[in-house]
């Protein structure tokens, strides 16, 4: 099993940035990927970003050039950095983490984005 644990959401302003970790433990594999999903009320989960354990990045294009992921393979950690936030970006941001065919989640984590 894996565990995986989030955290730095939260209430920020319009134009502001944030950063979200997320730790993960276990039963982990060298190989897999790790992302960040989001739900917004009343819409779909979908892709915000991942990371290949090879440190290759994906970015939904709503967020290239605002949100950068990282990750500490020492420590397990994936990280989103979040930049230039708008009411848009308003969310439950849950982490994702695949390997040997299974995916697995965190808990999830609110991101609000208000003046």
């Amino acid at each position: 099993q894996v565990q995986l644990v989030e955290s730095g959401g939260g209430l920020v302003q319009p134009g502001g940035s944030l950063r979200l970790s997320c730790a993960a433990s276990g039963t982990l594999f060298g190989i897999n990927t790790m992302g960040w999903y989001r739900q917004a009320p009343g819409k779909q989960r979908e892709l915000v970003a991942d990371i290949t354990h090879r440190g290759v990045t994906n970015y939904a294009d709503s967020v290239k050039g605002r949100f950068t992921i990282s990750r500490d393979n020492a420590k397990n950690t994936v990280y989103l950095q979040m930049n230039s936030l708008t009411p848009e970006d308003t969310a439950i941001y849950y982490c994702n983490r695949n390997q040997l065919l299974r995916t697995y989640w965190g808990q999830g984590t609110q991101v609000t984005v208000s003046s």
